[in-house]
């Protein structure tokens, strides 16, 4: 389902002076992953959405995608969040499990990151695995995905797939307050 491009300009930019200075409130900072696209993106007055792709697949037909939300009125903690993801993917994916890989506040934000592997998607009819981030913040909540469709090696979280989001950051423009990493 490909909508209409919508300017992420807040929530995808790059990390530059102008646009550090033109930030109000919070903003979540990534940029696109190398050899990536962004293949979809969708605005509603509760949340923005934005799926990224191997520049040679798209959100129908992926095998790697990163997907960057932002509920603007959720009030959940990380962890209330992240049963809700649990319950949504036991209802999708009967044998789905997942495990917590970290829990604690990020400079000031409460953050989660979490692995969850789907043996057989009933919608999909293939595999799922998917390294999630939620971050409490104060204005919104912030998660970050990183989803393959192929059982990943042992050592991934070594590679770049997970380190992508690393470089994206959650910023407060409020006085004091600080970056957090989101994964």
């Amino acid at each position: 389902m490909k909508g209409s491009s919508i300017p992420l300009s807040i929530v995808l930019a790059m990390t530059t002076s102008a646009t550090m200075a033109q930030l109000r409130n919070e903003n979540l900072l990534t940029t696109i992953p190398d050899g990536y696209k962004t293949d979809f993106q969708d605005k509603t007055s509760d949340m923005l959405i934005s799926e990224m792709v191997p520049v040679d697949q798209s959100v129908t037909n992926w095998t790697e995608m990163v997907t960057v939300q932002i509920f603007y009125a959720l009030k959940a903690t990380p962890a209330q969040f992240k049963i809700g993801i649990d319950k949504e993917g036991t209802r999708l994916c009967p044998g789905s499990s997942s495990q917590p890989i970290a829990q604690g506040s990020e400079n000031g934000y409460p953050t989660m990151v979490w692995y969850q592997s789907c043996p057989l998607n009933k919608a999909t009819g293939k595999p799922e695995f998917t390294w999630f981030k939620a971050i409490e913040g104060n204005d919104s909540f912030y998660v970050v995905q990183v989803a393959l469709k192929a059982r990943p090696p042992q050592d991934v979280k070594k590679g770049a797939r997970v380190r992508y989001a690393s470089a994206g950051q959650t910023l407060s423009s409020r006085g004091g307050a600080a970056l957090a990493d989101v994964l």
